[in-house]
């Protein structure tokens, strides 16, 4: 039977350690490769700098490489995609930002409610309150802008998760959390849960690029400001070459799911509105565009950005879609190139 998990129930689970406590399906870290502090470094350096390297697992991968390329951009460097030399000495003025930082566990952390087993069917996510995480695990992986697996692979599977526990986390801490306080309380309370700064710098355009596989946000001026990852269309919803605009953002939104627009829909599949979350399909944030049923959004799987297909929309993981809201405004041109 599909229940709410409370928040103390949770913490009943999870005090078994860091293993019992992960979302079912999470996949493991990688064994092929193991996590390299240095490489760490540089991803956590990048993400607070607004190159986002997705997923912050210490291991090299198509992400890191778009995030240095964009940073290499702005810095005046040769477009490597490398972590060499040039590079390393243009981000040693922020080697502040450690690689990663211990925190203590708070009850306000761990909190739920959780709901676990999430369910696949539409119609069966539809009756629920709310698509929230499965477990506080995969609350935290989110909150430092990773995984898991990640999280059990810094510290160790009998490392206890409860209040007061202390655990080594990547260093995705926010900066400031000053949200401007005409945004809706739970929306704050959302960016903050996702370690979001409230610092962010203002995009007058974004251009998403297809043989990049990335969105950039450029200023006034044209400079590039921000970059992130990102699953753009497949072969049955392609990328809608062309300019459109962002109209609009809604923060943690319900998702109106219609089986008419999604070609690998199953016969007897119904329209149904499924209820607001960070698992839901569109994740915590949906940024609007002037192509009908087109838009930029969240997305309940972050291991995936960049990796997957998406039915024509352009996904991001739930922190960079959150920081993205923050850049633009209604009436952003978006442009869309190949």
């Amino acid at each position: 039977m599909r229940k709410m998990v409370a928040g103390t129930a949770c913490l009943a689970i999870a005090s078994f350690g860091l293993i019992a406590a992960a979302a079912p399906g999470t996949k493991a870290a990688s064994t092929a490769t193991k996590l390299d502090p240095s490489t760490l470094h540089v991803q956590v350096i990048l993400d607070h700098l607004g190159f986002s390297p997705g997923v912050l697992d210490g291991r090299e991968g198509k992400s890191l490489v778009a995030a240095l390329k964009g940073f290499q951009e702005t810095r005046g460097l040769e477009q490597t995609g490398a972590m060499d030399k040039p590079t390393l000495q243009a981000l040693y003025p922020d080697r502040k930002w450690r690689p990663t930082v211990m925190v203590t566990l708070t009850p306000e952390m761990l909190a739920g409610p959780y709901i676990n087993p999430l369910p696949k069917d539409p119609a069966l996510q539809a009756k629920l309150p709310q698509l929230g995480y499965r477990t506080a695990m995969e609350k935290l992986g989110e909150m430092f802008h990773t995984t898991p697996a990640v999280l059990v692979e810094l510290n160790s599977p009998t490392t206890p998760l409860k209040a007061g526990s202390k655990i080594v986390v990547p260093n995705a801490i926010a900066t400031s959390m000053a949200y401007n306080p005409k945004l809706p309380e739970k929306w704050r309370q959302t960016l903050a849960s996702l370690n979001v700064d409230s610092t962010q710098p203002a995009g007058a355009k974004i251009v998403v690029s297809k043989s990049r596989e990335v969105l950039r946000v450029l200023d006034k001026d044209g400079k590039l400001v921000a970059q992130f990852m990102a699953t753009m269309g497949s072969e049955h919803d392609p990328l809608p070459i062309g300019t459109w605009k962002i109209n609009g953002p809604s923060y943690n939104p319900p998702f109106h799911y219609n089986p008419k627009l999604f070609w690998d829909a199953k016969g007897s599949a119904k329209a149904a509105l499924l209820p607001p979350g960070p698992n839901g399909p569109v994740g915590v944030v949906w940024l609007d565009l002037s192509k009908e049923h087109y838009g930029i959004h969240g997305t309940p799987s972050p291991e995936t950005i960049g990796r997957a297909e998406s039915h024509g929309c352009i996904r991001l993981t739930n922190w960079d879609a959150a920081r993205l809201a923050m850049m633009v405004k209604p009436g952003t041109p978006a442009i869309f190139e190949k």
